[in-house]
């Protein structure tokens, strides 16, 4: 019997609201999730799908070029058997950027993949780590604000903060160091400066990081900078997380031979699972260490972020709770976590409401 193929590729938009907004970096702020479903049915009628975060100050996607770029791949992969994996991938890669288009699509068939075979991605991707540690975004907001989500998120089960950071660096310091005073050692706490600092104020600046008690800092210089930022990580003051510098495969064999970082944030959201996975293993090989990050995913790209986070080649926090800065979200469930950790397996079950999607999306 002849694996079914691929009949149709369809983008659904949709919006969420936040309970507050997120800022991050010099400007940029998010006050709606305005994401994609991305759905990939195949000539048998089996569906697998994901979730496009197109982000245009970081990736120069819209909602619009993302369901043009589904429309554009779409003819190519009609007819593709379903396990016809580099034949898929060659379609998928006839574009070049519009990362969350092509990472959502790559997961979408993935799921249809596994789907049709009479199983889920649990079955095919599910990692040995099962149980995972995550994180949430704090984002930039007036420090008492900052500290109230705090509270609101480490009640919520989360023992881990990454703290946005870069427009002004002595409120940062101070926000920093109330965390550390109200949670102490209890809850982890590391930075993500996107980009923000200079080559002259960096030193200072990660030197009062680690003094204040954080595990690392991300992308703390502009990637463009790639000498400033090899010269930032050989001075070893405080371990840099890349993330902005590491979009591609090719982007990471650039940052590995200049030995600019020490953990690898990869994002299925950008990255989908096939691209995901080769640049863990590959920064596995080198001797870094790994982690798995949100383009502030909803419950759906929580569910797949999840489980690339289960490799064995992840070993930091995982960026698994944004969804606690949702009013409401698309799965059937809501994603629980305790005492700091995200048991994987408990969201087999989860699946979008359709109720819930025809509710929220946008015309």
């Amino acid at each position: 019997m002849s694996a079914p193929t691929v009949a149709r590729v369809e983008g659904i938009p949709f919006r969420l609201p936040l309970t507050s907004a997120l800022a991050w970096g010099a400007h940029s702020a998010l006050s709606a999730a305005e994401h994609v479903l991305v759905r990939v049915t195949l000539s048998d009628g089996t569906a697998g799908q994901a979730e496009a975060t197109p982000r245009p100050t970081i990736y120069g996607e819209t909602t619009a070029s993302v369901l043009g770029i589904l429309a554009q791949l779409e003819t190519g992969l009609t007819g593709v058997a379903i396990t016809d994996e580099v034949g898929l991938n060659r379609v998928r890669n006839s574009v070049v950027n519009n990362h969350t288009a092509r990472g959502a699509l790559d997961m979408a068939l993935h799921d249809a993949r596994a789907r049709a075979q009479g199983v889920t991605l649990f079955d095919t991707l599910l990692g040995p780590n099962t149980r995972v540690r995550p994180s949430f975004i704090l984002g930039i907001a007036p420090p008492e604000e900052m500290l109230a989500e705090a509270r609101r998120v480490v009640a919520s089960g989360v023992r881990c903060l990454k703290v946005k950071v870069g427009r002004e660096h002595e409120r940062d310091l101070r926000v920093i160091r109330e965390l550390r005073a109200e949670f102490g050692p209890d809850v982890l706490l590391y930075a993500d400066s996107n980009e923000t600092l200079t080559p002259q104020s960096a030193p200072a600046a990660l030197d009062a990081m680690r003094e204040a008690g954080l595990m690392y800092v991300e992308e703390p210089l502009p990637a463009r900078n790639l000498r400033a930022r090899a010269e930032l990580h050989a001075q070893g003051r405080l371990p840099v997380v890349a993330d902005d510098s590491c979009f591609t495969p090719a982007d990471l064999e650039r940052e590995l031979d200049f030995d600019t970082f020490d953990v690898l944030n990869v994002k299925t959201a950008r990255n989908g699972f096939t691209d995901g996975l080769q640049m863990l293993r590959r920064a596995a090989a080198a001797g870094k260490r790994g982690m798995v990050g949100s383009q502030a995913s909803t419950g759906l790209g929580t569910v797949h972020a999840a489980l690339l986070s289960t490799q064995a080649e992840v070993t930091e926090p995982c960026e698994l709770s944004f969804v606690l800065k949702l009013r409401d979200d698309l799965l059937d469930a809501p994603i629980v976590f305790r005492d700091g950790w995200l048991d994987v397996p408990s969201m087999r079950e989860r699946c979008v409401d359709e109720a819930k999607l025809s509710r929220y999306r946008l015309a």
